[in-house]
């Protein structure tokens, strides 16, 4: 049949004529009888016989009038319909051959185009126009159309400029056509030209061209275009509301567009559909709009959309973002038809709610999976911190044959990142070269943040140096800053920002400047902070909701609160991060009241809390001066009752943390037995370092019993493992944990201590003696230490976890990292200023002690930030309970 295609009408001299009069139009009622009645190969219709015949050469039938050709015309329409209706693509070739037999008008040949591109055949579309003498705008119109839909957009435009060239004008329906083609090639310059020749032919005033002409703008990201186009349309359909809507949501302005949509409703020009309030529902949805949704949703009930699909999967992106759980899961269980994307969305809601073997079953239950559900789960694994089930999930996706996309391979180099295993990052890296997955930059910059978390610091920078930097290289050059933070290397950072701050080439943009300034309050380095912070509100960055959340953690690490307090009350806009920020600075600064009338102004403003902010919540009572245990207990078992939040180990190991710090060590070991899950390395640890201060070495075995017997999932508990063998002087057992430890290539950062002076970080390391000045240090630490002495400090020997000789334990002890780094601090300072020092690890209690003692001879204030907050030393004192 494909042959008929290159058929042409031979002259016949024996025709039978066909006249209304003689014969009536017959109509088989089947796609199988039409397709047999019109073939030109049975015997009733062959052309030599003497009956009449639908189809025949109109060139020898002078019976032919103009009344015979429009029922011709419409019979020929009306077989091609039903053609398309059923799917059945013989009988479009056989009215294709009785069409050549007839006569082959253009009109004809358009809608045998039409025909063939709404059944799937772009080739015998293109075979039918190709054949055509004399194409016309709807011809070309036709093909333009149907080849920028089938991915091949270059096609489509290359008979754009061929129709020009053949002075044929276009059409507002081939300016669509061709928009279309501009967009799926995201070519926005080309695109813009259609756009000034659509204006200069007089066809931008129909509102379909000026739809196109937004959605290409959309596409490519020109939203102050969109936006333009949008106010100059004299006249709008719902198509441009909702056009100029969903791109206000992509470019994170919802609060333009809810003004836009009240506007809207205002004019009464059109009236909503599921796509306006499918839109609306997910900038609620992103910015945590719990009124406008709630709003939103009540108008889908007036208007009657409730029941619609896409609104229904909208909502339940929205509630699960500003709801509950029971919200999505009434919602999930009222729809009557679920299509892969509502169980996809389902599969979110519980990722982000952290219930993880829920999100689990239901990804078993779905009928229908895609690799857009695969990468949900993947992606909820990495949200969740769970990395080895994440790597587990992957492996199973290789096996199981699925799609690899982008999103899939940037989701499982994070959970490599995450849990940090050097060589398992290296298998991850040689199976993206062996099958060639690392030319995509999503990805080459996921690669090289999972190289600095895992530690490959030499080869994140052979990766880093090798890359060609463009302007909008911003994001490796973050991540490599980030890493050399990560990595205890702030010297690097600090140079790498300072080139980046300096030269033109490579603007910052509001994650750059976001994430710079978390390496600034990482570091403590105050001074720069501000000079970033300046930058953004010299760039207009402050608006962001990201970077002004980042100054206010930067200054709360830096330990001004103050400063961080003002920045936070003069944001134009906050989310539950915010409030977090601010929560998490008072408590790194140990200000537990002030945190908990942080968390009241929280509750009078309705801001619905995180499982992050109840963390931070049972923390803040760990640094109060009155004993609230019974309050914070309250509120623990609130958290799912009121707040619809699920416990999970962070916010056990924080209770327990509080229970412990207050002597409750007996009732935080049972709260611990009765957990509805398996407790994790995190909660016994919080429980041993409350039996430490408390000294209570009974329930402190029992816990440490508990550790040994845990498969280590993280660094940490190694480490810890380690210590304890090394503290109960089992050297052997210690020994074959580092040994543990050096197999699986896992890297022990080493306590490091640092001081900013004169805008540079001085880092110090146990017994280092790098610096310049180390003489003098070590001189006046040793004047230091004799001085102490005589005050009444007395070193404690057990923090030195080494196999040596008591008098070589003193000399471990004494030339700690923090002790050198505050000894040059006070030599370096000025008199009555005080010394502020970094330590990237827990300080140690005999350290806590001395700089008690170092703060009482010196007559000076010590601050030292470690992994716990700040400790402030001033006369003997420190503002902490951590070490008794």
């Amino acid at each position: 049949m494909a042959a008929l295609i290159h058929h042409r009408p031979h002259s016949t001299t024996n025709s039978a004529a066909f006249t209304p009069s003689s014969h009536r139009l017959l109509k088989p009622s089947t796609p199988s009888q039409i397709t047999s009645f019109l073939s030109h190969s049975k015997p009733s219709l062959s052309l030599s016989s003497s009956k009449p015949h639908l189809f025949t050469d109109p060139s020898s039938s002078p019976s032919k009038t103009p009344y015979f050709q429009h029922r011709l015309d419409d019979e020929i329409s009306h077989l091609l319909k039903l053609s398309i209706d059923y799917s059945d693509i013989q009988l479009n070739k056989a009215v294709h051959a009785s069409i050549l037999k007839v006569q082959p008008e253009t009109r004809l040949f358009n809608s045998l185009i039409s025909s063939y591109l709404r059944l799937g055949h772009l080739s015998y579309a293109r075979k039918v126009f190709d054949s055509m003498r004399s194409p016309d705008v709807v011809s070309y119109t036709a093909m333009i159309s149907g080849l920028a839909k089938s991915k091949r957009e270059n096609e489509a435009v290359g008979l754009f400029f061929e129709m020009g060239e053949s002075c044929i004008q276009p059409n507002e329906y081939t300016f669509v056509a061709v928009l279309t083609a501009c967009m799926r090639l995201f070519d926005v310059e080309l695109g813009s030209q259609v756009h000034a020749f659509a204006v200069k032919m007089g066809h931008f005033d129909c509102v379909y061209v000026a739809n196109a002409v937004m959605g290409l703008y959309c596409k490519c990201g020109c939203f102050d275009y969109v936006i333009k186009v949008f106010d100059d349309m004299r006249e709008r359909d719902i198509a441009s509301w909702n056009t100029v809507i969903s791109c206000m949501v992509k470019d994170g302005m919802y609060d333009s567009a809810f003004e836009l949509f009240h506007d809207m409703m205002r004019l009464g020009d059109c009236s909503v559909d599921y796509f306006t309030l499918s839109s609306l529902l997910i900038a609620c949805a992103r910015c945590s709009a719990m009124r406008e949704g709630s709003g939103i949703h009540a108008y889908a009930l007036k208007f009657g959309y409730e029941g619609n699909l896409s609104v229904k999967n909208a909502l339940i992106e929205f509630y699960s973002k500003c709801g509950c759980v029971k919200d999505v899961e009434t919602l999930f269980d009222s729809m009557p038809v679920q299509d892969v994307f509502t169980w996809t969305e389902m599969i979110n809601a519980y990722m982000g709610f952290g219930l993880v073997d829920s999100a689990v079953d239901i990804f078993g239950k779905m009928p229908e999976k895609n690799c857009i559900s695969y990468n949900s789960l993947l992606a909820g694994f990495c949200q969740n911190g769970e990395g080895f089930s994440a790597i587990e999930f992957f492996c199973k996706m290789i096996e199981e044959g699925m799609e690899l996309t982008d999103f899939t391979l940037t989701s499982v180099l994070k959970a490599c990142g995450l849990i940090r295993d050097l060589r398992m990052s290296e298998q991850i890296h040689a199976f993206l070269v062996k099958f060639n997955f690392g030319h995509n930059n999503c990805i080459v910059t996921a690669l090289l943040d999972m190289c600095t978390r895992c530690g490959r610091m030499d080869d994140a920078e052979k990766m880093f140096h090798r890359l060609p930097l463009e302007p909008n290289s911003s994001i490796m050059l973050t991540s490599m800053i980030c890493g050399y933070a990560r990595n205890s290397e702030p010297e690097k950072a600090i140079s790498l920002i300072c080139k980046w701050r300096y030269n033109e080439r490579y603007p910052m943009d509001e994650v750059a400047l976001a994430s710079i300034l978390g390496v600034c309050g990482d570091l403590g380095f105050q001074k720069l902070g501000e000079q970033f912070h300046c930058h953004g509100l010299k760039y207009g960055f402050l608006c962001d909701i990201g970077v002004g959340n980042s100054i206010v953690s930067m200054y709360s690490k830096c330990g001004n609160m103050e400063k961080a307090n003002k920045v936070f009350d003069v944001m134009s806009a906050r989310d539950i991060v915010s409030w977090n920020c601010l929560l998490a600075g008072h408590i790194l600064n140990r200000r537990g009241e002030n945190a908990l009338d942080v968390w009241r102004k929280m509750q009078k403003k309705a801001v619905e809390p995180d499982s992050l902010t109840c963390v931070l919540i049972i923390l803040a009572y760990k640094h109060i001066n009155s004993n609230l245990v019974e309050e914070c207990q309250n509120f623990f078992h609130s958290m799912k009752s009121i707040y619809h939040i699920e416990h999970n180990s962070d916010h056990y190991a924080s209770l327990v943390s509080v229970l412990g710090y207050w002597g409750l060590l007996e009732e935080s070991e049972e709260i611990i037995d009765n957990m509805p899950f398996e407790p994790t390395g995190s909660v016994w640890r919080a429980l041993l370092d409350s039996c430490r201060v408390k000294k209570n070495t009974t329930i402190g075995r029992r816990v440490v019993k508990k550790i040994l017997s845990m498969e280590p999932q993280d660094p940490s508990t190694y480490i810890l493992k380690s210590n304890l063998f090394s503290a109960s002087g089992r050297w052997h057992c210690s020994e074959l944990v580092r040994e543990e430890m050096k197999g699986r290539r896992i890297r022990k950062f080493p306590a490091r201590s640092w001081i900013i002076h004169e805008n540079k970080i001085i880092t110090f390391f146990a017994r280092d003696k790098s610096h310049s000045q180390s003489k003098d240090i070590y001189s006046a630490l040793d004047i230091l230490f004799l001085e102490c002495l005589k005050a009444g400090y007395e070193p404690d020997t057990s923090f030195v976890l080494h196999e040596v000789e008591e008098h070589q334990k003193m000399n471990f002890l004494l030339y700690h990292s923090g002790k050198l780094a505050v000894t040059y601090g006070l030599i370096v300072t000025w008199p009555g200023n005080p010394v502020r020092v970094i330590k990237n690890i827990h300080l140690c209690g005999d350290c806590h002690t001395f700089l008690k003692y170092v703060s009482l001879v010196t007559k000076r204030e010590i601050h030292v930030r470690d992994a716990s907050g700040f400790h402030c030393f001033a006369n003997g004192e420190c503002s902490c309970k951590d070490y008794l």
